[in-house]
């Protein structure tokens, strides 16, 4: 499984996607049952993928991401290529599209090396 970093300050999070040549941030909410029960399925697709570096960051720890991100929701999933935002999902994430899609940034990353 892939292992999460836990990002508790806002400091944490700026460090972490920018320092990091390929990074995934999760965003969640306690008592969101969304979150909850999409993070299991986000995890091993994250694993097989290991060129990104894995954060997550939680809204009520760190309220400054709401800013920083323009985060309207929970979840939010964030994916950086050299500390470039390159693609979001919010809410509902289908799991068949999101893994096109990490396969997609995973071959641009790679191209990039």
């Amino acid at each position: 499984m892939a292992t999460f970093q836990e990002l508790t300050s806002i400091e944490d999070v700026r460090d972490f996607y920018l320092q990091e040549s390929a990074s995934f941030i999760y965003i969640s909410s306690p008592g969101c049952g969304v979150c909850a029960s999409l993070f299991p399925q986000i995890e091993p697709i994250l694993a097989n993928h290991p060129e990104f570096r894995s954060g997550h960051v939680d809204l009520v720890t760190v309220p400054e991401i709401v800013g920083e991100f323009s985060v309207f929701t929970a979840p939010s999933l964030l994916f950086f290529v050299q500390g470039k935002e390159l693609h979001r999902e919010a809410r509902i994430v289908p799991i068949e599209p999101f893994i096109r899609k990490v396969e997609q940034l995973s071959r641009l990353v790679a191209s990039m090396n």
